[in-house]
């Protein structure tokens, strides 16, 4: 909670249950299996276990949780069990009772233990704890924590401190995973690395003998984003796609303005597009306006077909980027070799009186289309020399066709490329293209400037662990 706490956000500008509910089957009708209920604090709303029954409800929705400061579980979850309420995080940053009231500003540490005792009671496992590790304030209880898991079953996930407005953001206090997990391998030597599920956040990691487990999120020093798959609804009905991105959407008002199902999905789809491959350095972040992290989520969705469609790649994460961000080579050294095959294509718009010369073979340096044949031939052979991470392929076939459009007095260059190899063609199709065309412009820029070269695309694949591609 920031120093000078936040404004509360009016009733009316909040998602009522029904709207809730009406997003939420919306994103299930879209593939979306699993939502998080968090905050703020959800527990806050009067409405809560009709939310969560009402979701519950919704065929196709597989997973429920809750996010939760735990101050008023203990009272709230056995009616939120009966409701359905699947799995729960509570966030507690400190073991020290003087502590804990002032990070929150409030009495509670008592209850928030209460409320872990009565959800592990009540069957959840694990109970997940999240705690920020903030240099100067709690980092001295990082051994402690671990040793919270040794008798209980819960998931202690230390959290790495990120940039958001009302925190007065202070790199120095950012404790980074690395430097958090020697803390424990000094105390706890042998602790074990467990296997992550896909798309987790977490790192997660085990102490021999100890009921419970401790992960890491570290979202500054180690960022996820190649595959993060989460959108979310904050409670005054604004998607985010990016937790630490200032762009929203508001779908409330969207919602009462009486738009279709259709154009809703128009909106997200939309700002799903939009979606950068990873989020802001630390230091970027910190100058960025972004709400409290107090006030951005609500409503949580993971894992969905939906995003894969509108996500500007079909990878979990970009191959050529490692966990820093920077750039690599991809190694196919235990890559099988396949036959592979590309096709791709560009469009050159001539403009109808160069049309005619180039059709005509009237253009004074000579056969246009032949030019860009053999020039699209020798640019697939030289790819791996334009484009910085390709490797070297031994290519089979390089075939480059030029058809004349007259209608659109256009030229539709394709070129397919074939090898026997351990990665695909791809890029020497596409590099094939590219250069044909602008030998076309080459030759022809003295007769017309204002050509034009668009639509350069893969338009089929094959071979490859990928599997085949075939745009429609």
């Amino acid at each position: 909670m920031p120093a000078e706490g936040v404004d509360l956000t009016p009733k009316e500008r909040l998602l009522t249950t029904s709207e809730i509910v009406t997003l939420a089957k919306l994103f299930i009708n879209e593939g979306i299996d699993k939502i998080r209920l968090t905050g703020g604090e959800p527990l806050i709303r009067s409405d809560i276990e009709e939310i969560v029954g009402d979701l519950k409800k919704i065929p196709g929705l597989k997973w429920l949780a809750m996010t939760t400061n735990g101050i008023v579980l203990k009272r709230k979850l056995s009616a939120l069990r009966q409701a359905g309420l699947d799995a729960l995080n509570i966030s507690l940053d400190t073991l020290v009772p003087v502590k804990f009231e002032f990070i929150t500003r409030r009495n509670g540490w008592k209850k928030v233990i209460e409320g872990i005792d009565c959800a592990l009671e009540l069957g959840y496992d694990p109970v997940k704890i999240n705690c920020v590790v903030m240099r100067g304030l709690n980092e001295d209880e990082i051994n402690d924590f671990v040793a919270f898991t040794k008798d209980k079953k819960v998931d202690v996930r230390f959290i790495e401190y990120m940039p958001f407005d009302g925190n007065k953001w202070n790199d120095k206090k950012m404790v980074p995973y690395q430097e958090m997990l020697g803390i424990i391998k000094s105390k706890y030597p042998d602790i074990k690395r467990l296997e992550d599920k896909d798309n987790d956040t977490s790192k997660a990691y085990k102490v021999d003998g100890f009921a419970g487990q401790i992960g890491f999120i570290t979202s500054m020093s180690e960022h996820f984003c190649g595959s993060c798959n989460r959108l979310r609804i904050t409670a005054d009905g604004n998607l985010k796609v990016c937790l630490f991105g200032n762009s929203e959407v508001s779908l409330r008002d969207a919602l009462r303005s009486g738009v279709s199902e259709d154009e809703l999905l128009s909106i997200i789809g939309a700002a799903v597009g939009r979606k950068k491959k990873q989020h802001a350095g630390m230091f970027e972040l910190a100058k960025m306006k972004n709400r409290p992290m107090i006030l951005i989520d609500f409503l949580y969705n993971i894992k969905s077909p939906f995003l894969k469609r509108h996500m500007s790649s079909d990878c979990k994460q970009l191959t050529h980027i490692d966990a820093q961000g920077k750039m690599k080579m991809v190694d196919v050294s235990d890559k099988p070799v396949t036959t592979r095959t590309a096709t791709a294509q560009a469009i050159v718009h001539l403009g109808h009186d160069l049309f005619q010369l180039v059709s005509n073979n009237e253009m004074k340096k000579g056969d246009v289309l032949a030019t860009a044949q053999l020039a699209g031939i020798m640019a697939a052979k030289e790819t791996s020399r334009l484009i910085p991470l390709c490797h070297n392929i031994p290519l089979n076939k390089v075939n480059v066709t030029c058809k004349l459009i007259p209608e659109s007095a256009q030229l539709v260059i394709n070129s397919t490329v074939k090898c026997d190899g351990k990665t695909g063609v791809e890029m020497e199709a596409l590099t094939a293209v590219s250069v044909a065309a602008l030998t076309v412009y080459d030759m022809c820029k003295g007769t017309n400037k204002s050509i034009e070269i668009s639509d350069i695309k893969l338009l089929t694949k094959t071979g490859g662990k990928s599997g085949d591609f075939s745009r429609n």
